[in-house]
């Protein structure tokens, strides 16, 4: 990855702690599954589904690497009850991913697909927000293997699970359905703020319909 372009802060050091979580010194290893291996000459990253031209377009792992890179000062906030604080990822902006890749106009929503075949499915609005950051380097290194390296998605105003390790790329949706773990009860939206850990606490138009 080439210097950061553009760096944007957030409110890290002004913010408080989401309801029911607490302060985390360090940065806990949580995943399910074992850690994928890493082979540069086979990865690439896709956008697909219903994009504006209705063509699927890949990147290479040189290819993504030398797109703008950006740095976000953010928090992230696990649903197991954790919280970092002001940490400054660097990456691609996924709003940087979209303008090279534009949706189709009637698109509501993206899953984003990683390894083994794990999704996350995000509202587009989310996913374009300003701090949704496809990160390769937190506070200056590279991620390891077991945070997701090459590739791991921030959304830092949702839950960290909204952001997958081990990224490989997004599809455009004109309606949600839920990811990996929407499907096994954690909430389809997952905001810490109004602590939207399970399904079960999902309202009216929370959740795909049915």
């Amino acid at each position: 990855m080439g210097q950061p372009e553009s760096r944007e802060r957030g409110t890290a050091e002004q913010s408080g702690l989401p309801p029911g979580q607490r302060l985390q010194r360090g940065w806990p290893v949580t995943h399910y599954g074992p850690v994928p291996k890493f082979k540069p000459d086979r990865w690439e990253f896709r956008v697909f589904g219903a994009t504006a031209d209705g063509e699927k377009r890949c990147w290479n792992h040189q290819e993504f690497s030398s797109l703008p890179f950006s740095s976000v000062v953010a928090d992230l906030h696990c649903v197991t009850k954790f919280s970092m604080l002001g940490a400054e990822w660097g990456g691609i902006l996924a709003r940087e991913v979209v303008e090279l890749a534009p949706p189709a106009p009637h698109v509501t929503h993206v899953m984003v697909w990683a390894e083994y075949g794990f999704s996350s499915n995000l509202r587009l609005a989310d996913f374009i927000s300003d701090g949704t950051l496809f990160a390769t380097h937190k506070d200056g290194e590279l991620l390891t293997a077991e945070h997701g390296f090459p590739l791991r998605l921030v959304v830092p105003h949702l839950y960290a699970w909204k952001g997958p390790k081990w990224v490989r790329g997004i599809e455009y949706m004109t309606a949600d359905r839920r990811g990996f773990w929407e499907e096994r009860g954690y909430h389809n939206i997952g905001d810490p703020w109004s602590e939207q850990r399970y399904s079960y606490q999902e309202e009216p138009g929370d959740g795909p319909e049915l």
